[in-house]
């Protein structure tokens, strides 16, 4: 047993969420940066809410030392919260479905006691709604049980806002436009409030994956996880958002390849759809006087995605 108290170890665990790196990539006729949070301690930009929504849980009382976290993840959240919760000593069961990645659903099956999988798709073709539905009959049958719930709980984007956007904004003297992968939408809505209050000018550009109904769009089947969801998530309603792009799954893939081949960036899913995202404006940026500030971010390493995106046999089904 831990003599620490569990609110204090986890204050202890925010202290390793250091800042990520922001490089510059070469493109004629924009100034174009990428936020690597990838660097993050577990491989990705949820590292901030899962410490974030825990620590707050615990000062709220809402956590102890006998819950049992319970959450929908794609892979990304997931993997965080397997890893945080191990090192508080909690239990953990994360709630996966067939789109995760082989790499992924691998670490939570060495890492966690448990893990469920839903199989069946929702009446969207997704399986968001399957999961949730599991998330909450695991909590009515687990006592003591601590859902997270990273689609509608405030404290994922009051770490966005504090963490992300404020990283961001330490880093730029001036930023024209923000391109941000939508899933949760807690990413899109804590960093597009802070942005906007340092740069009352900034274009956020909301990233989405076709099949998606978070803005709206017809529903469809999709097979690359950590971007777009089959219901619209309850924190999108407090982004800033400016426009949406939707990207279908052959330029994401093809977008991740290239920041492989030619800016030498390993990176997943929603990242190649950023930056397919942002060549869609490229026209734009390149028609102004001088060259606009442009960042994206890069959620998340791309060695998560090496079994799919970056094998041709996986890839092929976008051909």
């Amino acid at each position: 047993m831990n003599p620490l108290p569990l609110i204090e170890r986890l204050r202890a665990l925010q202290l390793v969420l250091q800042e990520t790196p922001t490089v510059r990539l070469e493109m004629e006729g924009v100034e174009l940066h990428a936020k690597l949070e990838g660097q993050n301690p577990v491989g990705s930009i949820k590292d901030r809410p899962a410490v974030w929504v825990l620590k707050r849980a615990a000062e709220r009382g809402d956590l102890t030392e006998g819950s049992t976290i319970v959450e929908s993840s794609s892979g990304n959240f997931a993997s965080a919260l397997a890893t945080y919760a191990r090192l508080l000593g909690l239990k953990f069961i994360p709630v996966i479905d067939p789109n995760i990645t082989p790499g992924y659903e691998s670490f939570l099956q060495r890492t966690c006691e448990q893990v469920v999988k839903v199989t069946e798709r929702d009446d969207m073709g997704g399986f968001l709604k399957t999961r949730l539905l599991k998330v909450r009959e695991l909590c009515a049958s687990i006592e003591g049980a601590f859902w997270p719930n990273q689609y509608g709980n405030p404290d994922v984007v009051e770490a966005h806002y504090w963490l992300t956007g404020e990283e961001i904004r330490r880093t730029f003297k001036t930023l024209d436009y923000v391109f941000i992968g939508v899933s949760t939408g807690g990413t899109i809505a804590g960093v597009s409030r802070r942005l906007k209050e340092a740069f009352p000018s900034v274009q956020v550009v909301a990233v989405d994956a076709q099949g998606s109904v978070i803005f709206g769009g017809p529903a469809g089947k999709r097979y690359i996880p950590g971007i777009g969801a089959s219901v619209k998530p309850e924190l999108v309603n407090h982004a800033l958002i400016d426009d949406v792009v939707m990207i279908p799954e052959h330029e994401t893939v093809q977008c991740c390849r290239e920041l492989l081949q030619q800016h030498n960036l390993l990176v997943g899913g929603s990242s190649g759809s950023c930056f397919a995202a942002v060549k869609r404006y490229l026209p734009r940026f390149r028609a102004s006087a001088t060259p606009p500030t442009v960042l994206f971010l890069c959620a998340d390493r791309g060695t998560a995605y090496l079994d799919t995106i970056f094998t041709p046999a996986w890839a092929a089904r976008f051909s």
